[in-house]
């Protein structure tokens, strides 16, 4: 019967394991695991290094992007377009505006 386990009971496991001073063999062997469950969760959590680091989001921030647009004034029409704009384009407009 397979049993899940949560990422905390694996990290619990493999921290385990790493103290017990057995080979993962030997402890998967005593504790009715699979070293191929084992190799496969510590490399899915990159768990081999023993050092546990849980990301917790304190403070959402919504970063808006400044868009610069260039300008065109022409008597009292005025043309924005994006910084973007390909020079050539530019070029056209501005031959036909003036």
């Amino acid at each position: 019967m397979r049993t899940t386990r949560s990422q905390e009971q694996w990290q619990t496991i493999i921290e385990d394991q790493q103290t017990s001073g057995l080979t993962i063999i030997e402890y998967c062997q005593q504790q009715q695991l699979t070293t191929s469950s084992f190799y496969a969760v510590r490399k899915k959590f990159n768990l081999s290094s023993g050092n546990f680091v849980r990301a917790k989001i304190t403070q959402q921030v919504e970063l808006i992007e400044e868009k610069t647009f260039i300008t065109v004034t022409v008597g009292k029409a005025n043309v924005s377009l994006p910084a973007s704009t390909s020079v050539t384009y530019l070029s056209l407009l501005l031959r036909e505006l003036i």
